[in-house]
């Protein structure tokens, strides 16, 4: 298989803790075909849609993760898209929704993980304040706007003395904060720098019990859960992701959160979110990362278990089932064999 992975820059990998990283490396262990490219390396040339990549260079490939990423070599290619069986988006919000629109033109052959359509509704927090929960079981009250007026009422007449804001664009803690009623004086200059020129939309979301103990973050593939972790934010924090100083620590699904992944599943694989991290506090979802969902590693290593290993078998599974004209393809495969071997 010929598998382009869309995401950050290869300096940026963290070799001890990346998800992605575990994930090319399970890709190049089984044999297949490996190319990075970044969004702003998307390109349509001729009407086709190409990409400059880099292939890895097949050899040998250690077990040993860390050891991997400082070995791998590169080849420099520009390559078709249509010649990949996969692409796997797991670049970091927010995302350049113009990447997507490169990606329209192979979609029909090329398994795209997540889909398109799905990340262009969900890359952003909106998707989880919008999703149906009419008895209010599962997903915490939760208000999206850049109208100043109106989020300084829902803080003044929310019955809970706090609430939490942040970014409606924001990732991996960045922005979040605990607002108490109490400070209105400091209210409306945080909401004029979160806002700025109106151009930023922000969250004010209920501030629910417990969440100074931490969240758990459950790993969903193919709307079933697989994996999960409990993020303990730092002392005086109200971040638990591990980025924003939270350590992790084991943790088995209780069974309103089981009961949450059974209501949220069906809706993200019709949304063909098939690989997303969910954040839960007290058994409520607050957010849905489905862009380059994170923690493979710490779950693996809390758990003995190999996530990667489920991920790269759905996403094999798929690519066999798809109806893909192979004549098709294959003379776009080939340009891409020829990139990993000469």
């Amino acid at each position: 298989m010929k598998i382009c992975f869309v995401m950050y820059p290869w300096s940026r990998v963290e070799p001890e803790t990346d998800s992605t990283l575990r994930l090319i490396h399970e890709v190049a262990s089984r044999g297949h075909t490996v190319a990075l490219t970044t969004p702003s390396n998307l390109t349509m040339r001729d009407s086709m849609a190409i990409a400059f990549c880099r292939v890895l260079k097949k050899s040998t490939v250690s077990n040993n993760v860390p050891s991997f990423y400082r070995k791998a070599e590169f080849r420099k290619a520009e390559l078709p898209l249509a010649g990949f069986d996969a692409i796997i988006m797991r670049a970091n919000p927010p995302l350049d929704t113009m990447a997507l629109n490169f990606l329209d033109s192979v979609r029909d052959d090329t398994f795209i993980f997540n889909d398109i359509d799905g990340l262009r509704v969900a890359n952003n927090k909106l998707y989880t304040a919008s999703l149906p929960d009419p008895n209010r079981e599962f997903i915490p009250v939760t208000h999206v706007s850049k109208n100043r007026e109106y989020l300084e009422r829902v803080l003044e007449e929310n019955p809970n003395d706090r609430m939490i804001m942040k970014p409606l664009n924001g990732y991996g803690g960045k922005g979040v904060i605990l607002v108490e009623k109490s400070a209105k004086s400091s209210v409306r200059s945080l909401l004029d720098f979160y806002i700025g020129d109106d151009h930023n939309y922000v969250i004010l979301q209920d501030y629910i019990e417990g969440a100074e103990k931490g969240d758990v973050r459950i790993m969903m593939l193919n709307g079933e859960p697989i994996g999960a972790m409990k993020r303990v934010p730092a002392k005086d924090d109200v971040r638990s992701n591990i980025h924003a100083g939270g350590q992790e620590v084991k943790h088995t699904l209780t069974k309103q959160e089981m009961r949450l992944c059974r209501h949220i599943g069906p809706k993200l694989v019709r949304d063909g979110l098939y690989f997303v991290g969910l954040d839960v506090i007290n058994g409520k979802l607050v957010e849905v990362n489905v862009l380059s969902p994170g923690g493979i590693t710490r779950i693996n290593r809390l758990n003995r278990t190999k996530l990667q290993r489920e991920v790269i078998d759905f996403v094999e599974s798929v690519v066999k089932a798809k109806d893909i004209s192979i004549a098709r393809k294959n003379k776009f495969r080939q340009v891409i064999e020829d990139a990993s071997t000469n």
